[in-house]
């Protein structure tokens, strides 16, 4: 029997739960799913403490220790020490950004891709190798012995980056979201905790679901990771490490400072923390920062991937990787590809080494710019974060709409953007913000229309009445 007397008590969720079903700790663990699926339990609700609910229940606190758990590797509950636990933010927000289609009858400004108008050199090195006598050998396996050229490749883009590293280090993945879930595969086991960015990529976030690694959102300071908060989650979160995109944020579309780079690096190394480095957008700066990986070369994973630099359907990602974890990083690649494509690898190795892949860079960069600066001129009355050589920026939105609320409105409208709480982390409350892609819509006129769209949405937002949002 209960020891205490809930009939007038306070509790934020009261379930009800035949006992009758075993184990009785999938019953409960389903129907807090259930609640929080149907709204019955919001996200940001602190959930009763488990000794209470367990009184409450009349059950073993064991019992309600392994319901929780088993709603919290789904992302639906967050907990910290000293503070509770909660249903997460993002616990109904859709983390897939890439839809199965194109949007139909919707300006596309939600996925992060990459002008379409830069490809030319692509299209004639792939015409050039496929007259090649031997041009059988690429659809084939590749072996990864047979591929030392092409890591000398990737070592100069690497570089281009801001990261000075060997070819030794190099393991190639199909794309940085293969490398991302093999270095979380070969370094985390079920059940271990990695830091982040209260506002990440979403894609993190779904193979940590997928491989039952929980994601610890870390504190920030004016969009930046705090150092101080790093530090506590080692000591206090029992994390394994933390995942970063110290350049050009997504979505927030900020930079760390080479001063957190460089406190970030020295806890790491001092807790024996991994670090993966999302490198992905380093090379939209002209001038990239010092990789963090150059502050703590022992302890940082640095995925280079090519999907936003160079083109997205080359499905290739370079990452450097330091001697402790190659071993590992490199088998869990193998069981999830065997290898990459060889004509891939092969194309990209000859664009990085002929230059060209300079030219479709600053490509690509030219059409950010002018594209950013017709962005600038129509939302110039509102904050919206980045800086002209990004693909997205982070809108920042007026009076007290939210970022989800915010996205429906301009569906209806016939424009795709991205809310907060599609990257928001844990128990974080998402900022009442949208990611506005700037290259994903097919021409400039297209883009401008969808421009003008959002101004007017946001011009009236004063006047709607909060009933209707």
């Amino acid at each position: 029997m209960p020891i205490n007397s809930f009939e007038n008590y306070p509790m934020s969720w009261k379930p009800t739960i035949d006992k009758m079903k075993k184990p009785i700790y999938q019953a409960l663990a389903s129907q807090l799913e259930e609640d929080i699926l149907n709204g019955v339990l919001l996200p940001g609700t602190k959930l009763p403490p488990q000794r209470e609910l367990a009184d409450y229940l009349d059950l073993n606190l064991s019992t309600i220790t392994k319901a929780f758990k088993l709603c919290g590797g789904k992302g639906l509950l967050s907990a910290s020490v000293g503070n509770g636990t909660f249903v997460s933010y993002d616990a109904l927000s859709n983390a897939y950004l890439l839809e199965d289609t194109k949007p139909r009858h919707l300006i596309e400004m939600g996925a992060t891709l990459p002008d379409n108008a830069s490809y030319d050199p692509i299209r004639e090195q792939l015409k050039s190798m496929l007259q090649e006598a031997d041009y059988e050998k690429w659809f084939g396996y590749g072996r990864a012995g047979e591929s030392l050229w092409q890591k000398d490749a990737a070592v100069k883009l690497i570089r281009k980056g801001g990261l000075d590293t060997t070819v030794d280090h190099i393991v190639m993945a199909n794309g940085g979201q293969n490398a991302i879930a093999a270095t979380l595969a070969s370094l985390c086991n079920p059940g271990d905790r990695i830091g982040v960015d209260q506002h990440t990529y979403p894609g993190l976030k779904t193979v940590a679901a997928m491989l039952n690694v929980q994601i610890v959102p870390i504190k920030s300071e004016n969009y930046e990771m705090c150092p101080t908060a790093f530090e506590d989650a080692c000591t206090n979160d029992n994390i394994k490490g933390i995942y970063l995109i110290p350049d050009y944020h997504n979505p927030t579309a900020t930079y760390l400072s080479v001063e957190k780079r460089k406190k970030i690096a020295a806890i790491a190394k001092r807790h024996n923390q991994f670090i993966i480095e999302d490198a992905s957008y380093h090379l939209l700066n002209k001038r990239p920062l010092p990789a963090m990986a150059s502050f703590a070369p022992e302890q940082v994973i640095y995925i280079a991937s090519l999907s936003k630099s160079i083109a997205p359907g080359l499905r290739l990602a370079y990452v450097a990787v330091p001697s402790r974890f190659k071993d590992p990083i490199s088998k869990a690649l193998y069981n999830l590809n065997v290898s990459v494509s060889p004509l891939l690898a092969e194309l990209a190795a000859r664009i990085i080494v002929s230059n060209q892949f300079e030219i479709l860079i600053e490509k690509h960069r030219q059409q950010n710019i002018e594209r950013n600066q017709l962005l600038n001129r129509h939302l110039a009355d509102y904050s919206c974060l980045g800086d002209e050589t990004g693909i997205f920026r982070w809108l920042l939105l007026p009076d007290k709409m939210t970022g989800a609320e915010f996205e429906r409105l301009a569906a209806q409208k016939g424009v795709q953007v991205y809310a907060a709480e599609r990257f928001v982390v844990g128990n974080s409350c998402p900022e009442r913000a949208v990611r506005v892609s700037v290259s994903a819509p097919d021409t400039l006129e297209e883009f401008e229309e969808g421009l003008m769209t959002l101004k007017r949405l946001l011009n009236v937002i004063p006047q709607l009445n909060p009933i209707h949002l």
